[in-house]
């Protein structure tokens, strides 16, 4: 059986900066999407507090969550947990996202400063909070000025009602084309992207993180198992263990039986050094060049436990360039136009 973990090889540091702030947060985030229909809310407190005694102070949410219920449940599920022990959010990073809407009115939504300033009042009502460490931009609002944007945001800061800006699911040039407008105006302009990454999706790799590591700013990876395909789907189908791994991105991937069979052969690699697939593909993720933290989505404190595992035991250079067999990067791999080029 193959090592996980070079002899020499030191476990990776708990905590990370966050882009070119002062501020520092725990190398595994702690995403909510989960919370309200498929996490229930005195489970979700415990899977909070399981995470926070574990050493995970980062928590990521998004005004649309819990929409299984109703968008803005878990915002509110994670104001309760406040309520609950007000001085646990002096040692919390709390990190939402605006921009999706919220009802079916056609005007909702966006990144006006209008719905910004809306949105942002209405998160710290239902977070039971006075201010946000992390307002994230869910996705890039081509009808919006980005000054107009960052007016806002500007405002939101001055206020003290966030504290740090980032964006998610922005494009590479978006990122280069935001932080350079932003360029002598506000130092720190986008602290973060958070950005889906993954063995089996590896473009981020061309430009987007490129384009986060030139410009100061973390990357954090979310879903990075693919929705449950990386943590071990058929083993869990063909016992009848599979929750959420055989639903959404995981099942839509499947059907391709290209990718049925290189995860069959993830999986085998898996037992051969004898590690958890979803271990094996959380340490890939979180060892990835310029990843600052990585948002796992658990809905058992076994999952947490199983991403602390990942942080704790990277994989060997064998292990990796296994991996890199399997699940190959783009191209040449690396950053575009290099990747490319032949």
């Amino acid at each position: 059986m193959t090592s996980a973990v070079d002899a020499a090889a030191a476990p990776p540091p708990s905590r990370a900066r966050l882009g070119s702030t002062a501020l520092t947060v725990s190398r595994v985030c702690l995403g909510t999407v989960n919370f309200g229909g498929r996490v229930e809310e005195r489970e979700a407190h415990r899977l909070m507090d399981h995470a926070f005694d574990g050493g995970i102070d980062f928590i990521d949410t998004a005004n649309i969550y819990g929409w299984r219920v109703h968008k803005g449940h878990t915002e509110e599920v994670i104001g309760r947990w406040f309520e609950a022990s007000p001085a646990r959010r002096d040692e919390i990073v709390l990190a939402t996202k605006v921009g999706n809407a919220m009802t079916d009115d056609p005007g909702d939504g966006g990144l006006s400063a209008k719905a910004i300033v809306a949105a942002c009042e209405a998160s710290l009502r239902r977070l039971r909070t006075d201010r946000i460490d992390l307002y994230q931009l869910h996705r890039i609002d081509r009808e919006a000025d980005w000054a107009e944007v960052r007016e806002a945001m500007d405002r939101l800061v001055r206020q003290g009602k966030i504290r740090h800006v980032g964006s998610s699911n922005f494009a590479g040039w978006d990122i280069a084309t935001v932080q350079t407008a932003d360029a002598g105006r506000r130092p720190l302009g986008l602290a973060s992207e958070q950005c889906i990454y993954n063995l089996l999706v590896r473009h981020p790799e061309l430009e987007v993180i490129p384009a986060a590591r030139a410009h100061g700013m973390a990357v954090l990876p979310w879903s990075p198992l693919h929705g449950g395909l990386l943590g071990g789907v058929l083993r869990k189908t063909a016992t009848g263990t599979a929750v959420k791994s055989a639903q959404g991105r995981a099942e839509t991937a499947l059907r391709d039986p290209a990718v049925r069979g290189v995860v069959e052969d993830y999986e085998r690699f898996c037992a051969e050094i004898g590690r958890d697939p979803a271990e094996v593909g959380l340490a890939w993720v979180m060892a990835r060049p310029g990843v600052t933290s990585t948002v796992i989505g658990p809905r058992t404190a076994e999952q947490v436990d199983g991403a602390l595992r990942a942080l704790a035991s990277p994989l060997s250079e064998g292990e990796t360039a296994r991996l890199d067999k399997l699940f190959p990067p783009i191209g040449r791999g690396g950053p575009a136009p290099d990747a490319w080029i032949t």
